[in-house]
């Protein structure tokens, strides 16, 4: 009796298991086909580069604080050199607080990235949401981070729907 319950709840589930919807979208080529999004893309490389150039700039000017001290050492008193070596350490904390501003955890580029790309991504997930409840599917993968699918039925590809969901057109 345990063993014909045992092979009725296998076969119960393997039924459950199989009879399940699934999909697939890319959301590398959703993001690609949504003009808003390389817009803030664009913005966001230029800040980047902007903050970059400000933050090489500061690094040279330290190096080069650096290389006179080193030439001047041996010319200078004690005190002197205590006095250049506190300044060039003095910068390069400065210099170290600055990358955190704009490149740290919590710092202006995350805060920017959030405010231009964040609503875009929730939109998508809310499309992805409304296909998924729409057609019952149980699962949808995402293609586009290295998701190892060998094989994709084109027919399972959700990703233009999302678009259209979006009110856009590939």
């Amino acid at each position: 009796m345990k063993r014909i319950t045992l092979l009725a709840v296998a076969i119960l589930f393997a039924t459950f298991a199989f009879s399940q919807k699934y999909a697939y979208v890319d959301t590398e080529y959703i993001l690609n086909n949504i003009p808003v999004y390389e817009s803030a893309k664009t913005q966001l490389e230029d800040l980047t580069k902007e903050w970059k150039k400000e933050i090489d700039a500061k690094k040279a000017s330290i190096d080069q604080m650096y290389q006179n001290y080193q030439s001047e050492r041996i010319l200078l008193t004690e005190e002197l050199r205590a006095k250049r070596e506190d300044e060039i350490m003095k910068k390069e904390q400065e210099l170290k607080q600055l990358q955190q501003k704009y490149f740290g955890e919590s710092g202006m580029l995350y805060k920017k990235r959030e405010e231009l790309i964040k609503p875009i991504q929730d939109d998508i997930y809310n499309a992805i949401k409304e296909i998924a409840t729409e057609g019952n599917y149980a699962v949808i993968f995402d293609t586009a981070n290295n998701l190892n699918m060998l094989y994709t039925d084109p027919r399972h590809d959700k990703s233009d729907e999302v678009l259209r969901k979006l009110g856009y057109k590939n």
